[in-house]
């Protein structure tokens, strides 16, 4: 594969992005409506918005992205960053292309200010654990959730 460059998207990288985020809803089985993927893809284009996104690019093609939220913590002064969603094209997978992506994530937060970036993956995603471990250091904390809408 060409070299990777990890860059932030802009208003003309839709097309380029909508295949790699339907990927990553297949992959975590999920169907996000598209009229939150349409407010989402507007989100990461405002300036007042904590919501950024990056893609993995080799060329012309687009081989990852990564997804993160920058928040306020009552443990910290600084802001924490969350890394919300992180994929791969199955094609590109164990070529550098995830640790670019968490890379540069670490580097935006670093050039932010930020104290800790984390983030969350299914226990089944082996795979991205493999890497995740390698990258970042497990807290221990077991997630719980509710619906509440």
């Amino acid at each position: 594969m060409k070299s990777i460059e990890i860059k932030a998207i802009d208003s003309n990288d839709f097309d380029i992005w909508l295949p790699l985020w339907k990927g990553y809803q297949r992959f975590y089985e999920v169907d996000i409506p598209e009229s939150v993927t349409i407010e989402t893809w507007a989100r990461f284009l405002d300036p007042n918005e904590p919501m950024h996104a990056a893609l993995a690019m080799a060329g012309e093609h687009s081989f990852g992205l990564v997804h993160s939220i920058y928040h306020r913590s009552t443990w910290s002064t600084s802001d924490y960053c969350y890394l919300q969603d992180l994929f791969v094209a199955p094609d590109a997978r164990g070529g550098g292309v995830g640790r670019a992506l968490i890379e540069h994530v670490y580097a935006d937060a670093n050039r932010r200010g930020v104290s800790r970036v984390y983030w969350l993956t299914h226990e089944t995603n082996y795979t991205g654990r493999r890497l995740y471990d390698r990258v970042g250091d497990r807290s221990g904390f077991i997630q719980y959730r509710r619906q509440v809408t």
